[in-house]
């Protein structure tokens, strides 16, 4: 055992990269891999947020942590984010497509505009970050690619249309990839959580106040109903499950889509 690994650092030494790091999701997933001893850099579109969660995240777990303004949708603006990242803090061992957005709107009324939106933060982003990473990763001989696919992924959902295909497709690109580079040391897996306690839900229980007239509390009730657990995910497990498929007791886990629903899908 390493003496890292004694200390409950399992992760020290390796250098990881969450888009949409600064807040929710993301920032419960930065702070699982800080916790590990990670060095973490982490992306996303305004700049204080990310340098808040960036230096309490420092502070909390003693590793370094670094932030880079990103749009993720933009290839060239998330490709020199990511190279500044490695510029300082070394070449990318993990890397965490977190990054999504999630507009709601009836088919009919979903429109091209909203359409390439999606695709390219919720599919796209994914593909130009692992893009600039994954030669750092062949050339080490190892890697972690882990991308927040959601349940949207593996089933469909009414008035979210674009956002189900993007999370479809992200599930494909992690299968393919995970075989391109299986005898590579590098795993890709897709981790699937279900309606979660974040600023996207929050969103979306405001629209559906807004729309139809109900409370809040009914709102969510509507919401977490198809949860047989009867809740809304906690990032804290979403981040602890992505801390878990970093470690080496995940090595042999690949192309996988791992759900976190509370046993609302069972594939």
């Amino acid at each position: 055992m390493s003496v890292a690994s004694e200390k409950g650092q399992p992760l020290a030494g390796r250098h990881a990269a969450v888009t949409g790091g600064g807040r929710g999701l993301g920032a419960a997933i930065a702070a699982a891999l800080a916790a590990r001893g990670a060095t973490v850099s982490l992306l996303g579109r305004t700049a204080k947020t990310l340098e808040d969660t960036a230096r309490r995240l420092a502070a909390e777990h003693g590793v370094t942590v670094g932030c880079a303004v990103a749009d993720v949708g933009d290839e060239a603006s998330i490709t020199n984010a990511l190279d500044a990242c490695i510029a300082a803090r070394g070449p990318v061992d993990i890397l965490v497509n977190n990054a999504g957005i999630a507009p709601s709107a009836p088919f009919l009324k979903s429109d091209a505009k909203l359409w390439r939106e999606v695709l390219d933060v919720d599919l796209m982003g994914a593909v130009y970050a692992t893009r600039v990473v994954l030669p750092g990763m062949l050339a080490a001989g190892r890697g972690r690619v882990i991308s927040v696919a959601s349940t949207a992924g593996l089933t469909g959902m009414p008035y979210v249309t674009a956002y189900c295909a993007a999370k479809h497709a992200l599930i494909g690109f992690t299968r393919a990839l995970a075989m391109e580079t299986a005898r590579k040391g590098i795993t890709v897996n897709a981790v699937c959580p279900g309606y979660s306690d974040t600023d996207i839900v929050g969103d979306a229980l405001q629209n559906i106040v807004a729309k139809t007239g109900r409370s809040r509390d009914e709102a969510l009730a509507n919401l977490v109903a198809h949860n047989p657990q009867g809740r809304l995910i906690a990032p804290q497990e979403v981040g602890e499950t992505i801390a878990w498929l970093c470690s080496e007791a995940a090595a042999s886990v690949t192309g996988q889509s791992i759900v976190l629903a509370g046993g609302e899908l069972m594939p």
